[in-house]
């Protein structure tokens, strides 16, 4: 498996609040990784680190490295529009543009300078494709991203996030502002997606981390516990305060 991450010894503060501790994990290509955990564990922000939104709080401060595969340090050596392009990042709530279906997936190429119409034809095309919405949209490309529903609208976030041709996608509790259909499309696009994109994604719910993870990792009081397959995490973890919280004992 060939490495996407490699995090080492990464400790985070909001001012004089330690949120991060000493957090050492290695994210591999094309996989699928839950970051799991209590609300405030932490897993949000580590998310965060990954692309650096955390730059845009106040007084954060950063120490450790994590290395963009394997010898970038996304911190020290690496132009933060060009992370970003890289590490492409999905929010909690969809938060499409408030313009055409169109233009919300264009709105990315465009800024890196793809003027040509055939182009950016295509690139709209192959990303609604990607996440699962051309079909539902194609005849209505030029409506508003906003009359689409909750799960259509997520998709259409992805497929925004996919037009910059991503190596990597940050999902942040994706599905949590979803009825249980809608969610269950974007878990079936999170499978067909790990074939191109690394994942990781931030969940509350323990269910979803099982069902579409490959590994898991569980975060509690700003500290990695334990990082490992999912299924041994689920099944046979190797920290007691993982197995509490899988069992439901807290969180």
């Amino acid at each position: 498996m060939k490495v996407k991450f490699n995090v080492q010894n990464l400790n985070l503060f909001y001012k004089d609040f330690q949120a991060l501790h000493d957090v050492s994990l290695t994210l591999y290509e094309k996989k699928v990784t839950a970051l799991i955990g209590p609300s405030g564990c932490g897993k949000s922000t580590f998310l965060r680190t990954l692309n650096r939104m955390n730059d845009l709080i106040d007084d954060v401060k950063i120490t450790g490295k994590i290395l963009l595969d394997a010898d970038q340090d996304i911190y020290q050596k690496m132009d933060v529009i060009e992370l970003r392009t890289r590490v492409g990042m999905v929010f909690q709530k969809p938060n499409p543009f408030p313009m055409s279906i169109y233009d919300n997936v264009a709105y990315g190429p465009r800024h890196q300078g793809i003027k040509d119409r055939m182009k950016l034809d295509f690139i709209v095309e192959e990303a609604l494709k990607q996440a699962a919405l051309w079909e539902e949209v194609k005849d209505k490309l030029r409506t508003s991203g906003l009359q689409l529903s909750g799960g259509q609208q997520q998709r259409l976030c992805i497929a925004r996030a996919i037009a910059m041709e991503p190596e990597v996608i940050l999902m942040d509790e994706p599905t949590s502002a979803l009825d249980p259909i809608a969610t269950q499309k974007i878990e079936q696009l999170i499978g067909h997606l790990k074939k191109k994109y690394t994942i990781i994604i931030v969940t509350h719910s323990m269910q979803q981390a099982a069902r579409i993870s490959d590994k898991t990792a569980f975060f509690l009081m700003g500290k990695l516990i334990e990082f490992d397959d999912t299924k041994k995490i689920f099944h046979q973890p190797a920290k007691k305060e993982t197995e509490d919280y899988i069992k439901g004992r807290f969180g």
